[in-house]
């Protein structure tokens, strides 16, 4: 069942288009990442679902109420909207205890208050704060005042929870925590969610369906695996993961793969949407996917060793190339078990793992 609409949603910040015609439906029980590059809108997006940006062309429906419409000029003001919202910034009152921050909502609403308190505790419990009702937001950790504020958004029970960044005030360490905290209580609660970030691990780990967006548009959503393993464009390959790009000249396209040269090397691989012979086009592959190998072979490359990174689990390679005539160079990133690999080692770029994009 849909539980919230966006349809053909335009947002202008003066004579400055920010969403040029943002369409996306979020499923009950489902959880959606908005993801982007900064002035992507994925922000301004939220907030215009949320009431806090006025649109200027389109249509929000939520559970059929219709909370904006620009053909019959209709507006459910933001504090009529019902939805639960985490800022990036908790906003939480210094001057309010936990249990005060978590019932304000329910004041608003004149619930009585035997009522709120038992709600309250309620909260606090599913939240792993049961016994801290009564101390203030400088009493608490980070994660313990994210948790706060994801209370408040909760307690009066919304359909939608609207999260602007929930996680990107906590250092790296309780990031990784409250992003497992946060998924289970998604599931446990069954929640419906749409989640801003420009993290893309805590997006493809916290959602069930991600819009990936560009310019105040959709460039690709799907699932994270979707996202991640069949990007349709140059921009969600780049933006994705983490990757070796290597720009050439398309000589073949033959069954769907490209063939692209430069400098001295020869690439195969997936031929992105577009592509034709004898254009610039760039080959992209995540670092994981490069495979190092003795011999040669289709889609090699031997190259030197410049230098090994420690990163804990993995060591992580940079082998630098040279062009022909050695006037540029490019360096391409494998991961290894080792701190140094063998000499003669070539560095394998499987075509199936290759995506080629014009440029």
């Amino acid at each position: 069942m849909i539980e919230l609409s966006v349809e053909n949603l335009h947002l202008d910040y003066g004579t400055n288009p920010v969403l040029k015609g943002v369409s996306m439906q979020l499923q009950r029980g489902e959880v959606v990442s908005l993801l982007g590059p900064s002035g992507s809108g994925k922000t301004t997006l939220l907030r215009a679902v949320a009431g806090l940006e006025a649109a200027k062309k389109g249509r929000i429906v939520m559970n059929e109420r219709v909370l904006y419409d620009s053909e019959t000029r209709s507006e459910v003001s933001a504090d009529q909207r019902e939805l639960g919202i985490v800022f990036q910034s908790y906003a939480l009152w210094p001057h309010k205890t936990v249990a005060e921050n978590i019932s304000y909502p329910l004041k608003l609403r004149k619930i009585k208050k035997a009522e709120q308190q038992t709600r309250v505790q309620e909260i606090l419990n599913q939240l792993g704060l049961g016994k801290l009702g009564q101390r203030y937001p400088h009493e608490l950790s980070g994660g313990q005042q994210q948790r706060v504020a994801i209370g408040r958004a909760l307690v009066y029970n919304p359909p939608v929870l609207l999260l602007d960044e929930p996680l990107s005030n906590l250092d790296a360490k309780l990031r990784e925590e409250a992003r497992a905290f946060l998924r289970e209580l998604i599931l446990r609660l069954g929640l419906s969610a749409i989640m801003v970030t420009h993290d893309q691990n805590e997006a493809m780990a916290i959602s069930d369906r991600i819009l990936l967006l560009n310019n105040g548009k959709i460039e690709q959503q799907g699932t994270p695996q979707e996202m991640y393993g069949s990007p349709h464009s140059l921009f969600c390959a780049e933006f994705m993961g983490s990757n070796n790009a290597l720009e050439g000249t398309v000589s073949d396209i033959t069954d769907g793969q490209a063939t692209v040269q430069c400098h001295g090397w020869t690439l195969r691989g997936r031929a992105g949407e577009g592509l034709s012979v004898g254009q610039t086009a760039r080959a992209i592959i995540r670092v994981e996917q490069v495979r190092l190998r003795t011999g040669g072979g289709e889609n090699t490359l031997q190259l030197p060793l410049l230098t090994s990174m420690y990163l804990g689990e993995k060591w992580e390679y940079l082998f630098r190339g040279h062009s022909a005539d050695a006037q540029e160079t490019f360096v391409l990133r494998a991961y290894g078990t080792q701190e140094r690999v063998p000499e003669g080692v070539s560095l394998e770029l499987p075509t199936e793992h290759v995506w080629v994009f014009p440029v």
